[in-house]
């Protein structure tokens, strides 16, 4: 009984109930521009006098609301509704305007659906239930005596008023049942003609692809330049420590090098954030530094790394600066090798040590840049190992990922020293001109 009470009068019977009045308000603008077609038909000169005038005029409306249906704005307005009163899942209803021809379609529906079932329940509502309060009230009126209500003498027959408010609960209880049966049906249509489409889901999903995009060139980006510089600068604040009474020349050059690295590091924040900032306002001082390339910022990232006490032997031939040389270098291919450039020399500094030597080779080959990193790798009977990491292990995966998009190779991994010498990290990669002038 208690359940059976629920399903008609429970909270979100009550809800799905004022979803359907609501529909019923919508509905009235439509049926009053029927009458006017109703009206004639029927001769009458009272605008929805009769109930098979104000039936007519329902049936004129009704294909009236279908077509206003089609305004983008009909499906996001229904969805916030059905949300707030139907309670629906949310991911099982689609958001924004329909995309295609099927959205708008099942749009159409669901607008003339709601504002019918709408319509014919707000009109029991609005009959029954005056009806039924004076149909349970019936008896106690007459008990008192008041002839003022002016009833015909077989309504005052005793059996009849005894039935009244038993027929009156009965109106009730079939009204709320309606409601009930009315919501539950149209918050079980609500995903099938509210729901995404395939369109929807596509749309979807390469939105959530170009966002993850996005995200990851962030990580890489922010991992790439914020985490070589501050593996750079802590090795030269530490080479520096260590010799600082030994080597003055050595320390003002380390300071210096980390004043340039911190410097630079900033403007690659900005350049980072600013990703974030797209599209908002920007004032004279917010405009985004330029990301770094080859052919222009990587003798300044070879000195600050020696001046971190690594020992880099670079072999760099891009040509000479012009059209026909580091110049020619497409844009992404130069932005994108000086960041794998500084994340070989980066891991390098973390993994080996900062008195490792490292073999760094860069230049054109057959229509493409061609990288090679080299260095010893670490020796496990060293006095002093290279120092633990508590973090980090992207580094190659974040190579792997520029190189990918470019359409280019990566090798990593240990190989043999010459002449039986130590074993050597190995990274090689090529990133192709072709595509990405």
């Amino acid at each position: 009984m208690r359940r059976f009470a629920t399903a008609l009068v429970g909270r979100r019977t009550r809800r799905r109930w004022i979803h359907l009045i609501l529909g019923g308000a919508l509905a009235m603008p439509y049926v009053l521009v029927g009458s006017t077609v109703a009206g004639p038909l029927l001769g009458e000169t009272t605008m929805l006098g009769s109930f098979p005038s104000q039936l007519l005029s329902f049936a004129f409306g009704l294909p009236l609301a279908a077509i206003t249906a089609l305004f983008p704005l009909t499906r996001p307005m229904s969805v916030a509704a059905v949300r707030a009163l139907c309670e629906v899942p949310d991911e099982s209803l689609a958001d924004g305007p329909p995309r295609s021809r099927a959205a708008r379609g099942r749009t159409v529906a669901w607008f003339t659906l709601h504002l019918g079932f709408g319509g014919i329940l707000s009109g029991m509502t609005l009959g029954l239930v005056p009806f039924a309060t004076f149909q349970i009230v019936l008896p106690v009126f007459v008990g008192l005596g008041d002839s003022w209500l002016g009833l015909p003498e077989d309504l005052r027959k005793p059996w009849v008023l005894a039935l009244a408010p038993v027929t009156g609960v009965l109106f009730l209880v079939a009204l709320a049942g309606c409601a009930a049966g009315s919501g539950a049906l149209l918050a079980r249509w609500a995903p099938l003609l509210l729901g995404p489409t395939p369109a929807d889901r596509l749309a979807d999903a390469e939105r959530r692809a170009a966002d993850l995009a996005v995200r990851n060139r962030l990580a890489r980006e922010l991992h790439d330049s914020v985490g070589h510089a501050l593996s750079a600068v802590t090795l030269q604040a530490s080479a520096a420590r260590k010799l600082l009474d030994r080597d003055p020349e050595f320390v003002r050059e380390a300071l210096a090098a980390i004043e340039d690295t911190t410097r630079r590091t900033v403007g690659d924040l900005d350049a980072v954030l600013g990703v974030l900032r797209e599209g908002g306002e920007r004032g004279p001082g917010h405009d985004t530094a330029p990301a770094p390339t080859l052919g222009g910022d990587l003798d300044g990232l070879l000195r600050r790394t020696r001046a971190g006490g690594l020992r880099v032997d670079a072999d760099v031939d891009l040509g000479a600066p012009g059209p026909e040389g580091a110049d020619a270098l497409p844009p992404m291919v130069s932005r994108e090798g000086y960041r794998i450039v500084q994340e070989a020399l980066s891991n390098a500094l973390k993994h080996a040590g900062p008195d490792t030597a490292v073999t760094l080779r860069v230049g054109l080959d057959g229509g493409g840049l061609e990288i090679t990193a080299e260095n010893p790798l670490p020796d496990p009977a060293r006095a002093e190992p290279a120092p633990a990491r508590t973090g980090g292990g992207h580094g190659l995966r974040g190579i792997a990922d520029r190189a990918r998009l470019l359409g280019g190779t990566v090798e990593a991994g240990p190989v043999d020293g010459p002449d039986g010498a130590r074993a050597l990290w190995k990274l090689h990669v090529r990133l192709p001109f072709t595509g990405h002038a």
